[in-house]
């Protein structure tokens, strides 16, 4: 899953940023509002982590112009504002969350964890396909009861398409879900982490579609 880190605090920012790397997402991290907008209109996100106190525009300002854009992209303001005014203000402007500055780091990614839930419709914090489990708080996968020794990125794309089951995704769309923006990617890297996953699952889990990208078929 992508998500998109707005905070102009240098060390905070590589701080959440780590943490989100280490909870298996792909993450791009802007430093002003205008960058930020600039981002939304141009790529898709699953969520962001959103600072009020940006040096350009006021990050209520970035929430409201998505939220007049009619995206529905889950927001966490991150912020140092703490007075009911500002939490009030904040979830009117169309925040789905409202963390105070500082913070705990495991609290951020249980609610991060919680919003992506929500989005997907699913109730439960463990991710659950045929004879597949997956658990997104320890990124632990088991297959039949056992555990599958899985790496992160394996995860993240293992995820993405359950999550999406019944739907193609194109590689462009599964490479956006599991890698910043500013990383190189081998032209095949996501056809190499779906054979891995398929040695590690069974073969028919991930179908090929044509022409066109991956499918997981909806359960039965």
């Amino acid at each position: 899953m992508r998500l998109l880190l707005v905070e102009d605090d240098a060390m905070l920012g590589r701080a959440v940023l780590t943490g989100l790397k280490m909870d298996g997402y792909a993450v791009d991290w802007m430093s002003t509002g205008q960058s930020a907008l600039h981002c939304l209109e141009t790529d898709e996100y699953d969520l962001v982590v959103l600072d009020l106190g940006l040096p350009d525009i006021d990050g209520k300002a970035v929430l409201s112009t998505l939220r007049k854009r009619g995206m529905t992209t889950p927001v966490i303001i991150l912020t140092a504002r703490d007075s009911i005014e500002d939490r009030v203000g904040g979830l009117d402007a169309g925040a789905d969350d409202y963390m105070v500055k500082p913070f705990d780091q495991d609290e951020l990614m249980a609610r991060v964890r919680a919003l992506l839930r929500r989005r997907s419709g699913r109730a439960s914090a463990v991710l659950q396909y045929k004879d597949i489990t997956l658990h997104p708080d320890s990124m632990k996968a088991e297959y039949q009861g056992q555990p599958v020794e899985i790496s992160r990125r394996e995860f993240a794309l293992l995820q993405e398409l359950l999550v999406n089951t019944g739907r193609v995704l194109t590689r462009e769309q599964l490479e956006r879900a599991i890698y910043d923006w500013d990383q190189d990617v081998a032209s095949n890297a996501v056809e190499v982490h779906i054979h891995h996953l398929r040695k590690k699952f069974y073969n028919d889990l991930i179908r090929t579609v044509r022409g066109v990208g991956y499918l997981v078929e909806k359960a039965g």
